[in-house]
């Protein structure tokens, strides 16, 4: 599906070029990719570090016919693609957390950004931001993500073809598109849940202030959350952050 690449030595961000590329009539499977990024950012606006010749920073154009409340279910799949490749590397030790960040160790490896423009209620383009850390040593990352992050050097004790990581993804991006496509999210539910076992566990969910605390019960086929609440409530949750709560 990739029919065009653009490539770019650096990006204020590859998901800005990709949305001003889609806004000018771009066609769907066109990809912007970057060296390095300026401005680089994950969910909630939040920073992305982005220095050259050592990671993936890549985004994809995508004209599914599907309804905008669908849209969500892009990044499950997405997820599955990255954790998919990244295992390739990292075997039984990589894990979805819900709903974007891919962890190897419980540290994040990769995030994804989806940025939505839809008419009415029916999509008109989903830009699809992939960033991945694949040569980064420890101190390439600033100090506050010494903890919380890694790469695959880090995991792995050697470089990786940046080049080959992105082939691999294309291939299982594609996979996993199609197949969503097809057959929507119940298709992928189970390879999702396999790299996020999250059913049954405790968590805590904020979301643009508010904090939702509760047990996982279902992932439904629409890639909806829902928890049971302290109250004993059935809750549904669609964004926020999530982390697991000490049992």
């Amino acid at each position: 599906m990739f029919r065009r690449i653009h490539f770019y030595r650096e990006l204020a961000s590859t998901n800005t070029t990709a949305y001003e590329l889609a806004l000018a009539g771009a066609e769907e499977g066109v990809v912007v990719i970057a060296d390095a990024q300026s401005q680089g950012r994950g969910r909630l606006n939040r920073a992305w570090h982005s220095p050259p010749g050592k990671n993936i920073y890549v985004s994809f154009i995508l004209k599914p016919a599907m309804a905008a409340h669908q849209a969500p279910q892009l990044t499950l799949a997405a997820g599955v693609a990255v954790a998919e490749v990244v295992s390739q590397y990292c075997p039984g030790r990589v894990q979805i957390k819900w709903p974007n960040d891919i962890q190897v160790g419980g540290r994040k490896i990769s995030g994804i950004l989806s940025e939505v423009k839809a008419h009415a209620s029916y999509v008109d383009f989903i830009i699809l931001g992939i960033g991945i850390n694949v040569n980064m040593d420890r101190e390439d990352f600033p100090p506050e993500l010494h903890h919380t992050a890694t790469s695959l050097k880090m995991e792995t004790k050697k470089d990786s073809c940046r080049l080959t990581l992105l082939s691999e993804l294309f291939f299982a991006w594609d996979k996993w598109y199609e197949t969503i496509l097809k057959n929507g999210f119940k298709s992928i539910k189970d390879p999702f849940l396999s790299y996020a076992p999250i059913i049954g566990k405790m968590i805590q969910v904020t979301f643009r202030h508010e904090v939702l605390r509760g047990q996982v019960i279902d992932i439904d086929d629409q890639g909806t959350l829902w928890i049971k609440n302290e109250r004993g409530e059935k809750v549904q949750i669609t964004a926020g952050d999530m982390e697991f709560e000490n049992t």
